[in-house]
C-alpha cells in the first residue's frame, strides 16, 4: 500500500513553525524563494537588498556559485559519514583554517554552529587546564548562544532569567563599552584598558588556579559594542600573565566581517587567543557549520586524552565542502581586503550622516563591512531612544518602511547594525545608505512630532 502526501494546500508558515527571537503571533515575514549576490527574492516577486547579511552570516551573499557547485559535487560523491570515519573535505577545511589563523600544529573540532562551538571551547579549555569546574569569565552585553550553558555564558538581558551563570561556573564583568563606560573613563582607550584590568583583578580575586578561561567577542556582535583598540591586547597580556586561557568568540566577527580573516588578527600575532570559535561566515551560511580552532599548545595537551563529547553531524562532509569553497572564495576574490576598503568608505558616509542627524549619538566600527549607529534622544545626555533592549516604535517603523522600499536593515534596541555581504556592489551600498539617510530624517521628524 502506498501513502500519498496530503493534497490540500499547506498551512501557512506562521501557523505551523515556531520562529526564533520573536513573539509568534507577530511574525509576518515574506517568504524567500531565492537570492543572488546581495539580494533576496521573495515569493511575491520582489527583490530585497540585504544590509545585514541576514544574521551577519551571509558574508558571501546568497547562492554563491562556487559554494553551490561544491555542495552539488560533494553530494554526488558522499553526503554523510560520521567523524568516526575520515572525510576528505573535513581534513581539507581543517588545514585551511589552521593556516589562515596561524595555528599550524593545532587542531580543529567541528560543530553544528556557534552555540555548540562556544560550549565545546569551554569544555576543551577546562580539560586542558585540568580544571573541570574552573570558572569562565565573560562579559555583560555579550551573546554566545541560546542553549542553557550558552545563555549562562552570555551577558544577555533577554535570557538572563532562564539560566544561572553561577551554576555553570560563569562570572560576568562590565564590557568595554566606551560610549557608556561603566568605569567612568574619559577616553575610549582608557575604557578598554579599565575593562581588561577588571578581568585581571577578578582572576586575582578568585585565584588563577580556579579560573579556566576568559571568553570574549573581539569585535562584531549583536550587542553593538565594539571594544576600543586598547582592549584586546591588554586582555591577552592579562590572561597570559595569569596563566588563564583566552577564547575568542569569532562567530560573527570572522571571515572579513571586521576587515581580517579573524578580528583578533588586527592586533598582531601576539594577540592570538588560545582557542577561537567560528561559524556563520565559515560556509557563508550556505550550510550549518561551526568549529573550535585550538592552538598547538592546547592540542598537544588534549591529544593523549579521551574527549567525552561529540555530535552526530560533527564535520558533516557537505558542510565542510561548502566551507572549503567559502574559504577559497574569500581568498581568490580578495574579499577580506574588499571588506576593509568598503568598510572604511561606509564609515565615512555614516560619519557624514551623523553630522546631519542629531539622533545619531555614535558611529562605531568600520574596520570592515560592519558598523553600528547608536541612536539617542539627546546627544548631550546620550539618552537612548528606549531602555535597552527595548526598541522604540519609531525605529520599528523605519525598518518596515525600508523593507517596503526594498532594503532590509537590522536593528536591536536603539542600535542600527550594518553588515552587508562582502560582495555587495559599491552602488548598492551607496544607494542603501542614501535611503537610510532619508529614513533617519523621517525618524527624527516622527520623534519630534510625538514629543510635541
Amino acid at each position: 500500500m502506498s501513502l500519498a502526501l496530503h493534497s490540500a494546500p499547506p498551512l501557512p508558515e506562521r501557523d505551523t513553525v515556531l520562529h526564533s527571537w520573536c513573539v509568534q503571533n507577530e511574525w509576518n515575514a515574506p517568504a524567500i524563494v531565492g537570492g543572488e549576490g546581495a539580494h533576496l527574492h521573495t515569493a511575491d516577486g520582489r527583490s530585497i537588498l540585504d544590509m545585514s547579511s541576514l544574521a551577519e552570516c551571509s558574508n558571501l551573499g546568497h547562492q554563491h556559485p562556487r559554494v553551490i557547485a561544491a555542495i552539488r559535487a560533494q553530494a554526488e560523491r558522499l553526503c554523510f559519514v560520521t567523524s568516526a570515519w575520515g572525510a576528505e573535505p573535513r581534513a581539507q577545511l581543517a588545514a585551511l583554517l589552521l593556516e589562515r589563523a596561524g595555528f599550524e600544529g593545532g587542531r580543529v573540532f567541528f560543530t553544528l554552529g556557534g552555540t555548540d562551538a562556544n560550549e565545546h571551547a569551554v569544555k576543551f579549555a577546562r580539560q586542558a587546564a585540568g580544571k573541570p569546574r574552573g570558572w569562565i569569565v565573560t562579559r555583560d552585553r555579550s551573546y554566545h548562544g541560546a542553549s542553557y550553558a550558552a545563555m549562562a555564558l552570555s551577558g544577555d538581558s533577554r535570557t538572563a532569567a532562564q539560566s544561572d551563570p553561577e551554576a555553570f561556573r560563569v562570572l560576568h564583568v562590565p564590557p568595554p563599552y566606551s560610549y557608556r563606560c561603566a568605569f567612568g573613563t574619559r577616553t575610549a582607550a582608557a575604557c578598554g584598558e579599565a575593562a581588561a584590568a577588571r578581568i585581571a583583578a577578578l582572576i586575582g580575586e578568585r585565584g588563577a588556579a580556579e579560573v579556566a578561561a576568559v571568553l570574549m567577542e573581539p569585535n562584531a556582535g549583536t550587542n553593538g559594542i565594539i571594544a576600543p583598540d586598547s582592549f584586546w591586547p591588554a586582555l591577552r597580556a592579562a590572561t597570559r600573565a595569569a596563566g588563564v586561557y583566552l577564547i575568542a568568540d569569532e562567530v560573527m566577527s570572522a571571515f572579513g566581517r571586521c576587515g581580517e580573516w579573524f578580528a583578533w588578527q588586527r592586533y598582531g600575532a601576539e594577540a592570538r587567543p588560545d582557542l577561537m570559535t567560528i561559524a556563520k561566515g565559515l560556509t557563508g551560511a550556505h550550510l550549518p557549520l561551526g568549529a573550535v580552532v585550538l592552538s598547538p599548545g592546547i592540542a598537544r595537551i588534549l591529544e593523549p586524552q579521551m574527549l567525552y563529547t561529540g555530535l552526530t553531524y560533527c564535520g558533516h562532509p557537505l558542510s565542510c565542502a561548502a566551507g572549503v569553497a567559502a574559504l577559497q572564495s574569500y581568498l581568490e576574490e580578495d574579499l577580506i581586503e574588499r571588506s576593509r576598503g568598503l568598510g572604511a568608505a561606509m564609515l565615512g558616509q555614516l560619519k557624514r550622516m551623523q553630522d546631519r542627524h542629531a539622533l545619531i549619538g555614535e558611529v562605531r566600527g568600520g574596520q570592515g563591512l560592519f558598523a553600528v549607529l547608536e541612536l539617542v534622544r539627546d546627544r548631550s545626555t546620550r539618552e537612548p531612544l528606549a531602555p535597552w533592549p527595548q526598541m522604540d516604535p519609531a525605529l520599528t517603523r523605519l525598518l518596515r518602511e525600508a523593507l517596503r522600499r526594498g532594503v532590509s536593515f537590522a536593528a536591536r534596541g536603539n542600535l542600527l547594525l550594518l553588515a552587508p555581504p562582502l560582495i555587495i556592489r559599491e552602488r548598492e551600498l551607496a544607494d542603501a545608505l542614501d535611503l537610510l539617510d532619508g529614513l533617519l530624517a523621517e525618524l527624527a521628524n516622527d520623534l519630534k512630532g510625538r514629543h510635541s
